[in-house]
C-alpha cells in the first residue's frame, strides 16, 4: 500500500468513526416504520406522592379572609407573587416522620399522600374542628416548585425548579439548554428515589417509543444524567470539517517532525 493510499484510508476511516451521525442527534425518531406510525400514546403521569423533605405550599381562603388569616403564613396569604426562596422559607416541609406543622392545626401526616389527598385531609379537619360549612373554606395545596437535578452533557447543569405540576424529561432537558452535541441521547439515565429504594433507568430519547416509558414524566427530586459519546474522549471532532482539520493538523505535525529528523 502506498503512502497516498494509506493517508486516504486514514482520512476516510477517521471521518466515519469520529463524526456524530445525525440519527444520534434527532429526538423521537420512528425507528420501526409501520402502519402504527403516528399512533404512539403518551403514558399518563401518575400523581406524585409526598416524601420526606418535600416542601408544600398551603393556601386557605374563606368568604371572610380574617377567619383564615391565622392559618396562613404572612407570605402565602399575600396577593403578591411568590419567589422560590419565599416558598422555601414559608412553605411546609415534610419532616423525617412524614409530618407537616401548621399554625393552630398542629401536625398532619402527609407522607405517601398525593397533593389532592392532603387537600382533602386539611379541609376536612378545618370543617370538623374550626369552621362551619357556611364559611366556604377553600384549600389549595401545591408543591413549592418542581425541583430536579440534571448533570452531564447538557448546556446548564445543576438543580432546576419549574413551576408546573407535570414535567416531561424533554422539558427538563430543554430547560437545561438541551443536550450538547457530544451527549448520548440514546442512554439518558433517570435516578429516582422511591419509598422502596433508588431506581435507575436508561431511556432512549431518539426513539419515539420513549413516550410510553414511565420515566417520560419526571417526578420531583429526580436526578437526570446525560452520558458523553465516545467522540468526546477521542477528540477528533464532532463534525466532518472538524475531523478533517484535526487530521490535517496531525499530518502537518508528522511531516514537520519527519523533515526535522531527516535533516
Amino acid at each position: 500500500m502506498t503512502k497516498k493510499s494509506f493517508y486516504i484510508l486514514l482520512l476516510i476511516s477517521t471521518l466515519f468513526t469520529s463524526c456524530i451521525p445525525i440519527k444520534d442527534l434527532v429526538y423521537l425518531q420512528d425507528k420501526n416504520s409501520s402502519e402504527e406510525q403516528g399512533k404512539i400514546a403518551v403514558v399518563e403521569s401518575k400523581p406524585y406522592r409526598l416524601q420526606v423533605n418535600d416542601i408544600i405550599n398551603i393556601d386557605i381562603k374563606a368568604i371572610d379572609p380574617k377567619l383564615v388569616s391565622i392559618f396562613n403564613t404572612t407570605e402565602t396569604s399575600s396577593a403578591s407573587g411568590k419567589t422560590e426562596s419565599t416558598l422555601y422559607f414559608n412553605g411546609f416541609t415534610v419532616d423525617d416522620h412524614g409530618n407537616i406543622r401548621m399554625p393552630i392545626v398542629g401536625e398532619i401526616n402527609v407522607i405517601g399522600y398525593t397533593l389532592e389527598e392532603v387537600r382533602i385531609i386539611i379541609e376536612k379537619k378545618l370543617l370538623e374542628e374550626y369552621f362551619k360549612s357556611e364559611a366556604n373554606i377553600f384549600v389549595t395545596v401545591k408543591l413549592a416548585g418542581f425541583r430536579y437535578t440534571i448533570n452531564g452533557e447538557v448546556v446548564s447543569t445543576g438543580t432546576k425548579t419549574l413551576f408546573k405540576e407535570h414535567v416531561t424529561i424533554l422539558e427538563a432537558i430543554a430547560n437545561a439548554g438541551d443536550i450538547t452535541t457530544v451527549g448520548d441521547r440514546k442512554a439518558v439515565t433517570v435516578i429516582r428515589q422511591t419509598p422502596t429504594g433508588v431506581e435507575l433507568h436508561d431511556i432512549d430519547l431518539t426513539d419515539v417509543n420513549v413516550l410510553k416509558s414511565p420515566y417520560y414524566y419526571l417526578q420531583p427530586n429526580d436526578y437526570v444524567y446525560v452520558k458523553p459519546l465516545r467522540q468526546k474522549t477521542w477528540g477528533t471532532g464532532q463534525t466532518g470539517i472538524q475531523s478533517v482539520g484535526t487530521i490535517i493538523t496531525l499530518l502537518s505535525l508528522a511531516t514537520t517532525v519527519y523533515l526535522i529528523l531527516k535533516n
